[in-house]
C-alpha cells in the first residue's frame, strides 16, 4: 500500500495549521516511556490543546483525561489515534460521531477502509504519519 496516497503535504499543512487546536490524543496516557505521551507535548509546544482519551481517563501534561471520545463536553478539532490498526477504524468513526474535523492516524496505524470512510464523511484524514515529525518538516 503506498502510504503518500494518505498522507500528502497539503493535507497535513492544512489539519496542523488551519482545522483546529483541540486535539484528542486517543491511546494516551501517564506512561512517559509510549509515543502518545512524548507526541502530546510536542503538540502542546506548538499551541496545541491536548486532550488525553485512556480506558484510564487520566490527566495527563496538564490536561484532564476521558474514557473515550464520546465523553469529551466540547468541540473535538483533531483525534490523534495511537492505538493499533485493528482498533483504529472503531476509533475514526467515533470521531465522525462526535463532530470532529479530522483524524490522524499515526505512524504504523494503518485502515484503508477506515480511510475512506472517514473521507467520506467530510473529514480530513492523515495515516501513518506522526504529526511530531511533520510540524518542523513543513515548518508548521
Amino acid at each position: 500500500m503506498d502510504t503518500e496516497t494518505y498522507a500528502d503535504d497539503e493535507t497535513v499543512r492544512s489539519i496542523l495549521t488551519g482545522t483546529g487546536d483541540t486535539w484528542a490524543v486517543v491511546g494516551l496516557s501517564t506512561n512517559p516511556s509510549r509515543a502518545a505521551y512524548g507526541v502530546a507535548a510536542v503538540l502542546q509546544r506548538f499551541g496545541k490543546r491536548v486532550v488525553p482519551v485512556h480506558p484510564k481517563a487520566e490527566t495527563v501534561h496538564g490536561e484532564r483525561g476521558y474514557a473515550s471520545l464520546a465523553e469529551i463536553p466540547f468541540p473535538v478539532d483533531v483525534v490523534d489515534v495511537f492505538v493499533n490498526s485493528a482498533l483504529a477504524g472503531a476509533v475514526a468513526d467515533e470521531a465522525v460521531a462526535i463532530g470532529a474535523r479530522a483524524v490522524w492516524f499515526q505512524l504504523g496505524v494503518v485502515d484503508a477502509r477506515a480511510y475512506e470512510r472517514t473521507r467520506a464523511a467530510g473529514l480530513a484524514m492523515v495515516m501513518d504519519r506522526c504529526p511530531a515529525i511533520e510540524i518542523p518538516r513543513l515548518g508548521s
